[in-house]
């Protein structure tokens, strides 16, 4: 392992908690075990029923209906300021601030409950009001800020003062033993120096939180920085495929001065801080996702009854039927998700990493199918723009916008690649505390000895109860699940398999496992696919045991939702140990090794190939960094 890569690592480990700070379903199913009372029964909306959640929601309703003009957004790639102001008069840019500090003081569903109705009408708007609460400043603040820190910035932050995040570089993605922006200290302030990319709000923020790190420790610590600070600057606003208006962009930093009280947190605890901030933050984008499969649904609906096609409605096609079926029963489900994951975060007492991490995932890829699957449904009149519809007469769905716009929440806040990695070290997180010391290349015969009377004890008493059928520790709480209790029953299975299999492949791969992403990601899959199944059952348990007057299609929707997902898991199941993965590698390494660029054959060409287009731009940036810090030394 290069030295590089053993600092990366060191640096990322560091920042996990090493402790888990509560309870976790997902960690449980991880280790075989279906903890049914950590999630039933279900949290329905009973907390949104306060009157001033229930105001300010039909007010939200209103203003989005009579003042947000989507397409004119879209369009113009800006948001026009009675839109942002009259956002701030709402209260939006406050709801998950605290009332003392005039917020809003929304539970963390109920804010959801809000973000799932902006974002069915215009992700642009979703985007500026998540960045700015979600993982901008009132997030990390309200965890991690001092008493004077919060009476200083939050007021600011409800009053609709927009705040960003800073972390991502250049040149840093998610590798942060890779950051470059540093944070010198001179007396009682921070020097910081550095640019930062993607910094969503960024060219409309007053307030940024920074991420920062100490030239000589090289520790990375979390600041709050006023852009109107001397030597911040927006460098570029950054354009995208979807969310025109996006205010997002490059941010230099040259010798900004930031005061020691606004250092959040202790120093060099800023990538701890980043990574709690982004768990919850997270929570957003599910909500989102399922407000936007919502309205694809209810779009698909409309179309495919008013579609005629050989004399029939088009539903009544098997074909689509079967899309409009299945687009309805993963809606159900994924309303399902960030509703448990988000009750979760209002209990307290969990560690909603992994559920924060799997919600995300999870919905977000659902949400991109759905979205692709209602283009497919309405043809030519789901890619032309909402407005070419208007103009020629027809009703203005704006498929092609949402289509655009809900791309970028499969790489928002933790790619899918992340995501599942990030997943992966959690699954095997028990068995690295406890059979590490065998896979450690450091160790040697005596300390690999020493540790092996302990993984005895625990793998004797762990592994052989996963053979034994019950659902946390016994059958007799399927009882009064009715038709889903064939559902829960393969939920509880499931896990022990899981967990049997993930033991397996340490077994068989041992310190190469890290190295297993095929076998790694598609264990991930089946837990969130189980995670998934459980939020849905238990919702629909909860609604018909409440009398709900929907129970009944909750029950039929869960149970078709349940049925595929069952088909998916036994498939991902077989494709741990049977699969091409060991092809697919040597392929790669070919394709990398130039053995097929003779497939590149016929192709125009566009510039300078990535590899020396990226060092050109690396080169330049340090030698801009370089010639600001002589200018300064010299001024």
């Amino acid at each position: 392992m290069s030295t590089t890569e053993q600092e990366s690592r060191q640096v990322a480990e560091q920042a996990r908690e090493t402790e888990w700070a509560g309870r976790t379903f997902l960690r449980e199913l991880f280790l075989g075990k279906l903890s049914l009372p950590l999630i039933h029964p279900f949290p329905l909306d009973a907390a949104t029923e306060r009157p001033e959640f229930t105001r300010f929601y039909q007010q939200m309703e209103a203003f989005l209906r009579e003042q947000v003009d989507s397409a004119a957004i879209d369009e113009t790639g800006e948001y026009p300021e009675p839109v942002v102001d009259g956002l701030r008069k709402l209260g939006a840019f406050g709801m998950k601030i605290p009332t003392e500090y005039g917020g809003l003081g929304f539970s963390v569903s109920e804010y959801c409950k809000v973000m799932q109705l902006i974002g069915s009408v215009d992700n642009n708007v979703s985007a500026l009001l998540s960045a700015h609460q979600s993982i901008g400043v009132p997030q990390p603040l309200k965890l991690f800020g001092t008493p004077e820190q919060k009476k200083k910035f939050l007021p600011r932050c409800a009053a609709g003062a927009i705040s960003a995040f800073a972390l991502t570089e250049p040149h840093v993605g998610s590798d942060p033993a890779s950051l470059a922006t540093t944070a010198r200290r001179e007396g009682d302030d921070f020097v910081l120096n550095g640019e930062k990319l993607w910094c969503t709000d960024g060219t409309l923020a007053e307030l940024l939180v920074v991420m920062a790190r100490d030239p000589q420790t090289k520790k990375i610590s979390a600041f709050v920085v006023e852009t109107d600070s001397p030597g911040v600057k927006v460098e570029y606003r950054c354009r995208f495929m979807g969310l025109k208006a996006l205010a997002n962009g490059v941010i230099s930093f040259r010798d900004v001065r930031v005061p020691r009280e606004n250092l959040i947190g202790d120093e060099g605890k800023g990538l701890r801080i980043a990574l709690t901030t982004l768990n919850t933050g997270r929570l957003t984008l599910p909500a989102c996702c399922a407000g936007i499969a919502k309205q694809c649904l209810k779009i698909a609906r409309g179309w495919a009854a008013a579609r005629q096609q050989w004399g029939l409605p088009i539903w009544k096609h098997e074909a689509v039927g079967h899309i409009i079926a299945d687009m309805a029963a993963t809606t159900f489900a994924m309303d399902s998700v960030w509703m448990l994951a988000s009750a979760m975060a209002d209990r307290g007492g969990y560690d909603i990493r992994l559920e924060a991490a799997a919600a995300k995932e999870w919905n977000t890829v659902r949400c991109w199918e759905i979205v692709d699957k209602t283009l497919q449904l309405r043809g030519g009149r789901g890619y032309e723009t909402e407005t070419s519809l208007q103009g020629r007469g027809e009703h203005p769905i704006p498929v092609e916008r949402m289509m655009r716009d809900c791309r970028i929440n499969l790489i928002f806040e933790g790619s899918s690649e992340i995501m599942h990695l990030f997943m992966a070290r959690e699954a095997v997180d028990k068995h690295l505390e406890v059979a590490g010391a065998m896979i450690d290349p450091k160790n040697g015969t005596r300390e690999k000895a020493a540790a092996m009377p302990g993984i005895l004890r625990f793998y004797a008493t762990w592994y052989p109860p996963l053979w034994l059928r019950g659902v946390g520790g016994g059958t007799a709480e399927v009882s009064g699940w009715g038709t889903l209790g064939p559902h829960l029953r393969f939920v509880e299975r499931s896990a022990r398999k899981l967990a049997r299999e993930s033991f397996h492949g340490m077994a068989v791969y041992q310190a190469k496992m890290e190295r297993k992403q095929g076998f790694l990601f598609r264990a991930v899959d089946v837990v969130m696919e189980l995670f998934a199944m459980s939020a849905t059952l238990s919702r629909a348990r909860r609604m018909h045991d409440e009398r709900h007057p929907e129970s009944e299609h909750a029950l039929e929707l869960a149970d078709l939702f349940c049925r595929s997902s069952r088909r998916k898991v036994r498939r991902l199941f077989r494709e741990l140990w049977s699969n091409d993965d060991a092809v697919k590698n040597k392929v790669a390494a070919s394709v990398m090794g130039g053995k097929h660029a003779w497939l590149e054959a016929g192709v125009g060409e566009m510039g300078l190939t990535e590899a020396a287009f990226q060092t050109r731009s690396l080169v330049a940036l340090r030698d801009r960094l370089a010639g600001d810090a002589s200018a300064g030394a010299a001024g």
